[in-house]
């Protein structure tokens, strides 16, 4: 049986203490999944590391949107990555690009300097980058360790044939991990095909809210979500994909 990570994003401790005791082996750490993930805050990483037993990289994301980042959300992102090194985050996940589509070398070069040796996953930035050959070059001369990536499709699934020629150009310089639309049904094929040895999914499930009163008038938000509603892992769905797994 081959040596499988099992990378569960989660955005809470609950999520947190969930993935761990269902066969994760590893966590990303954001804030809001809802949107995507962002930089997720000090007491949300202090509250993983004290309830989980197993490491977690944290997401530096200012913001939801495009991965072209201004001289202040740069800086901003400079001091997040201290702030995580300082915390004894165990790595981090992270990102820029160029206008153009390319890896913006001269902005995620000092964030890599600042990590200070952390474990460091691209995050799927690499998924709308315009050559994905030279973006994988490119991630490796900079020092990052994984390339988060669903092979520039919707979802991993549809994107296993680029997956496979990226593993393979690769050749073993860096670990590259499916994820998007990832699930406990669809995992072994996608390993199987493309030949990858860690995988990351969400696993998340819809729980109601706990408040019994709601004023319908009144969003926090965009109307278009429901916030009477509240996405968490999904014990069951962590558990068949560490037994999905260990059948490989």
């Amino acid at each position: 049986m081959k040596d499988f990570n099992l990378e569960i994003c989660i955005d809470s401790a609950e999520s947190a203490i969930i993935a761990a005791a269902n066969g994760a082996t590893r966590l990303e750490l954001c804030g809001h999944l809802m949107i995507g993930g962002v930089t997720p805050c000090t007491g949300l990483i202090k509250m993983v590391k004290d309830v989980a037993n197993i490491p977690a990289y944290a997401i530096i994301r200012p913001r939801f949107g495009d991965f072209v980042y201004s001289d202040l959300e740069f800086e901003q992102m400079k001091r997040d990555v201290v702030a995580c090194r300082e915390l004894m985050v165990d790595g981090l996940v992270l990102g820029a690009l160029t206008p153009d589509g390319h890896l913006d070398i001269e902005r995620l070069k000092p964030l890599v300097e600042l990590s200070n040796g952390m474990h460091l996953t691209l995050h799927r930035a690499f998924d709308v980058c315009s050559d994905p050959f030279r973006a994988l070059e490119e991630a490796i001369e900079l020092g990052f360790h994984t390339i988060l990536t669903s092979g520039q499709a919707a979802n991993a699934y549809e994107g296993r044939k680029l997956l496979k020629q990226l593993i393979e150009a690769a050749n073993g310089r860096i670990d590259i991990m499916p994820g998007a639309g990832v699930t406990s049904s669809n995992l072994k094929e996608i390993l199987t095909t493309t030949g990858a040895t860690s995988v990351h999914l969400s696993a998340k499930t819809l729980r109601p809210s706990l408040s019994t009163h709601r004023n319908p008038n009144v969003y926090m938000g965009l109307p278009s979500i429901d916030e009477s509603i509240i996405y968490e892992t999904n014990p069951e769905e962590v558990k068949a994909a560490r037994q999905v797994l260990e059948t490989l």
